[in-house]
């Protein structure tokens, strides 16, 4: 799998029977929950597993559940819904188009 991350082939990976059972086996494990949502005090249903440490960066977490930093265990795939998943990647997010034109009232 890390050959598949270091080759630059995310498609491959992301579409591989090895992740796409872990990611199904972290939704239920949280009930299909967004945890990012839950922390908030409401309920989305999740429908995306985050990498907290992105797979690009680190490899050899991508099919992690967990890593240590700094001798203390965090969770390494969390899931989140489409809007929060959004919101942990600032670049994707979608600029706000500049009206055609600026009417004021």
């Amino acid at each position: 799998m890390q050959n598949l991350i270091n080759t630059n082939n995310l498609h491959a990976f992301y579409t591989s029977s090895y992740w796409l059972n872990l990611r199904e086996e972290i939704l239920k494990d949280h009930k299909y929950e967004c945890q990012k949502c839950k922390e908030r005090g409401f309920y989305k249903k999740a429908t995306h597993v985050h990498h907290v440490q992105y797979v690009k960066k680190h490899p050899r977490l991508a099919l992690s559940k967990t890593y240590i930093f700094q001798g203390k265990e965090y969770k390494n795939l969390i899931p989140l819904c489409h809007n929060c998943h959004e919101e942990e990647h600032d670049h994707r997010q979608r600029k706000k188009k500049k009206l055609l034109t600026e009417e004021r009232w």
